[in-house]
């Protein structure tokens, strides 16, 4: 195996692309995926898919820190979209960048709403501050002044990453990460793909209103920003409901989601071509993924944040001829983590690992060797936000047949929202709550068990939270009327 040994003499580019909130079903090697994504599709059948891969924390900021770290939310401290990163934390980009790597990022951040000063671990580092626009964002190159770069977020970032590539390196191998806002809301695709979905009939999801068996805050959400009625309210100007004109305003704002994906996966094209012409396509690591999911109209709710299943679930798709041959792409069903980018890439890079991850390497699974000690389950953890108070405190286990999830008082008192237990295997959109069936009662107790035991391995137990205010009515914030 000639491909194996040639890697073995070489410390790889790396190749880093993140998006916005995009789900795992939105790009076509899912078989559930309405989306046709051709060049990341390429990646996978030239490398390695992974269907079940999932973040720790489904919220901006907790977890790209948790891409960088290897951490947990409760062990980086980056908990909500509005605290820094803290500097002196050691992550994969230092850690290549002391080795001799040439490091750079591009696009968006998102750690530390307002900062957009160079952080470490990076050679060249161009963002911007806050979530940017889809047209004519304010970038800060490298600590310099700020100014306007009119286009296209998507074609802009991608023209930038280009030109670092095309710049010398000195002989080094170099490590860049993308950061794009796609598909993040509100959406606006590019004129040419605004109108690529029109044909496609979009019904509600199955579970948008089928939220009895569940706890009130599903209900008491669904006119917030973040429930099903909330967003709809930018594009109608005025309260959606039921009728066919709110299915059809439902319908443009998901074909609109799906649109903004295109211009991502053509990206993908340019920088995969680039790499193929200058030569560097087989000894650069690709790695495409996002920072989170998204609820889109499921339970009642378009956001992140919850345990569900389109929530915690991204896409992963990575190539590199040192882990698998050209000719023979691997789908990896392991449940893989964000937490899991840290060790994996230093792993493959020949680097030494953080002092302290949560996280594992998937390098033997791309290989395609077995793994007996593999997760077989995984904690979730979301932590309450005052700013946006429409989901409770979560903490949920999730093995490859069950999920369990329970919404904690951050006094340390009772519960006091239902818990939810789902049954994957039989019910994938999680439609049916079968907590409180007695013929469940034990497969609770044994989930209970599993995260107690999760939260002890990973450091949260006492597991600090703030005080979950609840889902009320009475406050003025939770509405956007």
């Amino acid at each position: 195996m000639a491909w194996a040994a040639e890697a073995k003499t070489r410390r790889p580019n790396v190749l880093f692309i993140l998006t916005d909130d995009q789900r795992w079903d939105c790009l076509s090697l899912n078989p559930r995926s309405i989306i046709a994504t051709p060049h990341l599709d390429r990646l996978g059948r030239e490398g390695v898919y992974f269907p079940n891969h999932f973040c720790t924390t489904s919220l901006c900021s907790p977890s790209r820190a948790s891409i960088l770290t290897g951490l947990y939310a409760h062990a980086h401290g980056v908990l909500n979209n509005f605290t820094e990163y803290p500097e002196d934390l050691p992550t994969w980009p230092k850690a290549l960048q002391a080795a001799g790597y040439t490091t750079a990022y591009i696009g968006k951040y998102h750690m530390g709403e307002d900062n957009d000063d160079v952080r470490g671990g990076f050679d060249y580092f161009v963002t911007h501050r806050g979530q940017g626009k889809y047209y004519d964002t304010e970038f800060r190159f490298h600590g310099g002044p700020r100014r306007v770069v009119a286009g296209y977020y998507t074609t802009v970032v991608t023209d930038m990453a280009l030109e670092w590539l095309r710049r010398p390196k000195g002989g080094k191998p170099w490590a860049l990460i993308i950061g794009h806002k796609a598909p993040h809301s509100f959406y606006y695709p590019e004129p040419k793909y605004a109108h690529a979905f029109d044909h496609v009939n979009v019904p509600y999801p199955a579970s948008a209103f089928q939220i009895a068996d569940n706890d009130r805050w599903y209900a008491e959400r669904l006119d917030t920003w973040h429930g099903i009625y909330g967003p709809l309210f930018d594009y109608r100007k005025k309260w959606p409901d039921r009728s066919p004109e709110g299915v059809r305003d439902f319908a443009a704002m998901t074909r609109a989601y799906w649109a903004t994906i295109l211009s991502v996966d053509e990206s993908v094209g340019r920088l995969y071509d680039y790499l193929r012409q200058s030569g560097q396509l087989e000894r650069t690591l690709i790695i495409f993924t996002s920072d989170n999911g998204l609820l889109n109209g499921e339970h009642g709710m378009i956001d992140k944040r919850t345990a569900h299943e389109p929530s915690i679930r991204v896409p992963l798709v990575v190539r590199y001829p040192g882990l698998t041959p050209p000719d023979r792409p691997r789908v990896i069903q392991r449940m893989t983590l964000t937490v899991d980018f840290a060790p994996s890439i230093l792993d493959i890079c020949g680097v030494p690992a953080l002092p302290r991850t949560h996280g594992r390497s998937w390098k033997r699974l791309a290989m395609g060797q077995e793994d007996r000690q593999w997760r077989t389950s995984f904690l979730y953890s979301y932590n309450y936000e005052k700013q946006f108070p429409y989901t409770p405190n979560v903490r949920a286990v999730r093995t490859e047949e069950w999920k369990f999830i329970r919404y904690p008082h951050g006094d340390g008192g009772p519960d006091r929202h239902k818990p939810d237990l789902f049954h994957l295997a039989s019910d994938p959109d999680e439609v049916h709550n079968l907590f409180g069936d007695p013929r469940y009662a034990d497969k609770v107790a044994e989930l209970e068990a599993e995260l107690r035991r999760l939260l002890k391995a990973t450091g949260a137990d006492p597991d600090s939270m703030p005080l979950d205010e609840g889902i009320q009515k009475r406050l003025p914030e939770a509405k956007i009327r």
